[in-house]
């Protein structure tokens, strides 16, 4: 049993030793938890919340909470011809001639307004316009007046009006031919920004030919 007496010797000083190394670390984390106060922290550690440095989207124009009354609108707009208001009569019952669409196309904080005046026979646009909210009320910013065939549409916040061409012999319902003109809000007026003329073939809706003789 002799032989033992070196590695128990051995065996308590190493113990003792790892004590001490222990309590050492014990010390080292108070200090570093109590940050010099004496005081130990007590409850969760407290988090700081992430601000987003992201632009905030602008609010859309918001669509009117009530119907325009576009036909008043035509009628006691001073831009808008004298004929156009004068043909600007019901169809059947009461019901107008009239087409209205809503967008922003100005960028202010109330819905534009698109009205488009038709025939009624053939439903033919012959007036198209765009009214800008002020306040309570709606200005004129934009007029397109053709005795021919004229629309207006609202796409993609850009206004597009089509207008038909005719020629010499062409029916209303087979024009020759079409112009597209895109228009943009810049410096408080339509700007024009692209227009594209597409010619129709007069093989569909023309007059038939007589085959010529061999």
């Amino acid at each position: 049993m002799r032989g033992l007496g070196p590695r128990v010797g051995r065996s308590a000083q190493a113990a003792t030793a790892a004590t001490a190394a222990v309590a050492a670390l014990g010390l080292l984390l108070s200090a570093c938890a109590t940050g010099g106060s004496g005081a130990r922290d007590e409850g969760p550690a407290s988090s700081e919340p992430v601000v987003s440095t992201a632009p905030s989207p602008s609010p859309s124009a918001s669509v009117p909470a009530k119907k325009i009354d576009a036909v008043r609108l035509v009628k006691e707009d001073p831009k808008v011809s004298p004929a156009i208001k004068r043909d600007l009569k019901p169809c059947v019952g009461k019901a107008y001639p009239v087409d209205v669409s809503y967008g922003n196309l100005t960028g202010g904080s109330a819905s534009d307004v698109v009205v488009n005046v038709l025939t009624c026979g053939d439903a033919v646009g012959i007036g198209s316009y765009v009214y800008r909210a002020q306040g309570d009320k709606y200005e004129n910013v934009f007029k397109a007046e053709e005795p021919a065939s004229v629309y207006a549409e609202i796409d993609r916040g850009e206004l597009v009006v089509t207008k038909q061409l005719y020629e010499s012999g062409d029916s209303v319902a087979y024009p020759s031919g079409e112009e597209v003109i895109t228009y943009r809000w810049s410096s408080n007026r339509f700007t024009e920004s692209g227009r594209t003329r597409n010619d129709f073939g007069n093989a569909v809706g023309g007059e038939p030919t007589e085959p010529s003789a061999d």
